[in-house]
């Protein structure tokens, strides 16, 4: 598997998509497929640092960082659905932490339980609980934090 900094939209956006839809159906996409294709190539990709765990020329994973107001911030963090359980989210969490001052935060939602225990066991702390009003779809969700 290698790790390294990832530029291309489309591949990231189709994992994106593919992910939320089969993983996180308590939380329906509020944006088109079109609309999150262009998002990722105009806003996610220039604005986040973006590292993707590929193999052959494939990506299987990616990870979003970002520092915004004195804040350093996990944005996304995604495996394609047909490669969880492989390793591949310790290893851009593992890739992307030394890089990255503290403290360092990041959202989930309260039902995504497999995130949650995933964070919870690489050392990040839940710090607030919401009722999802602060996010485009919804639901309730968990404010994390690494010291």
């Amino acid at each position: 598997m290698k790790l390294g900094p990832c530029s291309d939209s489309k591949a990231i956006a189709a994992l994106y998509l593919a992910s939320r839809k089969a993983q996180l159906p308590y939380a329906p996409l509020v944006h088109s497929d079109e609309a999150i294709y262009s998002w990722v190539a105009e806003i996610l990709i220039k604005t986040d640092h973006i590292t993707a765990a590929s193999k052959k020329g494939v990506i299987y994973g990616f990870i979003a960082t970002s520092g915004n107001e004195g804040r350093q911030w996990i944005n996304h963090l995604y495996i394609h659905p047909s490669h969880t359980g492989q390793g591949i989210g310790s290893a851009l969490l593992e890739y992307a932490l030394p890089l990255m001052p503290r403290p360092l935060y990041l959202h989930t939602f309260q039902a995504n339980t497999g995130a949650r225990r995933f964070y919870e066991r690489h050392g990040f702390l839940a710090l607030e609980f919401s009722d999802g009003s602060n996010n485009e779809e919804n639901c309730p969700d968990v404010l994390y934090g690494l010291n």
